[in-house]
């Protein structure tokens, strides 16, 4: 009966916030064990990001993506932990995902079952992006968020990083270690040594992306949970949810660019590539959902550069760069027509309030 009583339809838990990305509760279920055995009253801390306590009893239920940035944001003010994401996402792993994750558990290879991720874990959390990168000899495993205004970022990359290396550890066994790790936030006001700790790897704070660097031989490993005939079964569940999934394109290219951009491959032949499309046709159907190719490019922009002036130390140059612009200038005066403030003012003001 406890159980029933837990269950909240989408509606109701994405209810607490704005429109756009949310996050099954999976990834999260550890808050109220975490604040109980820090001292803290997990009732009264969700309470005071507007969410029903019950709502995090069923890992299935989904929440707003904003409101558990608020929330993740909340429990490190109450406990006074800055790396309670960390805690949060050390505790998951592979079985958080549901059904992908056995999928991911069963697939051929590591690199098959980090496609998967990437291709299908908008079914499990929107308003984020896993994203993997091959470079030359090294990969990347990473996280991008793409929602906007999104509260309690650099918790929410944590808890996504944290995840991600139990999930790499599980595929590729317990001799597997980044060589690097890299945060899109800055190091923790105390000190980084729980980061130390936990990933047992070098650390890169003020990155331009979050993710792990890792030796591309290991995409080729295969992985001993394969089964031929399991893995097509559970790629037609997926498909079926696929199928009934109700996501418009421009969430998708919104999703995508998030990445895209970071990369350097945000111009429209490469967005087109990616979803299979004509140019012509990847514009028609946009037009027809109401939006633009150009005008999700300049808010996949300004995303990204918000997200770095807030929670990175780098400086407004190598922002620009990293978003493709020929100076400073150019990225100056396209910050101030998103948001009618040049990005150092804007920073100012945002970290003031965060203070």
């Amino acid at each position: 009966m406890r159980a029933a009583s837990a269950r909240f339809t989408t509606k109701e838990a994405v209810a607490t916030g704005n429109d756009g990305g949310v996050v099954r509760v999976a990834s999260i279920a550890s808050v109220p064990a975490l604040l109980r055995h820090m001292g803290t009253d997990p009732i009264r801390v969700l309470k005071s990001v507007g969410l029903d306590p019950r709502v995090l009893e069923d890992p299935e239920n989904q929440i707003a993506l904003v409101a558990a940035g608020r929330l993740l944001q909340a429990c490190a003010q109450n406990t006074g932990c800055p790396h309670f994401g960390l805690l949060v996402g050390q505790q998951r792993g592979l079985a958080s995902l549901g059904v992908l994750g056995t999928l991911m558990e069963h697939s051929p290879t590591v690199d098959a079952a980090l496609r998967n991720l990437t291709v299908h874990m908008h079914l499990r959390t929107r308003g984020g992006v896993p994203t993997r990168t091959v470079e030359g000899k090294w990969a990347t495993l990473g996280y991008a968020l793409y929602q906007r205004g999104m509260p309690g970022s650099a918790y929410a990359q944590d808890v996504a990083t944290a995840i991600g290396f139990n999930i790499m550890r599980t595929l590729c066994g317990v001799d597997w270690l980044p060589t690097e790790v890299q945060f899109s936030h800055a190091e923790p006001p105390r000190d980084a040594a729980p980061y130390r700790r936990f990933f047992r790897s070098p650390l890169r704070f003020d990155a331009d992306r979050t993710a792990m660097v890792f030796a591309r031989q290991w995409l080729s490993q295969p992985l001993p949970g394969f089964d031929a005939d399991l893995y097509r079964l559970l790629q037609k569940q997926i498909a079926e949810r696929e199928a009934s999934d109700l996501e418009s394109l421009a969430e998708r290219v919104r999703r995508a660019l998030r990445t895209l951009l970071v990369s350097g491959r945000g111009a429209e032949q490469y967005v087109a590539e990616l979803f299979s499309l004509h140019p012509r046709t990847l514009h028609r159907r946009l037009k027809a959902e109401g939006t633009t190719l150009r005008g999700l490019v300049m808010e996949g922009r300004c995303e990204i550069a918000c997200q770095l002036l807030r929670d990175t130390h780098m400086n407004v140059s190598e922002i620009a760069e990293v978003l493709g612009y020929a100076d400073v200038t150019a990225f100056t005066r396209a910050f101030r027509c998103w948001t009618n403030s040049p990005p150092a003012a804007w920073r100012a003001e945002v970290g003031s309030v965060a203070a």
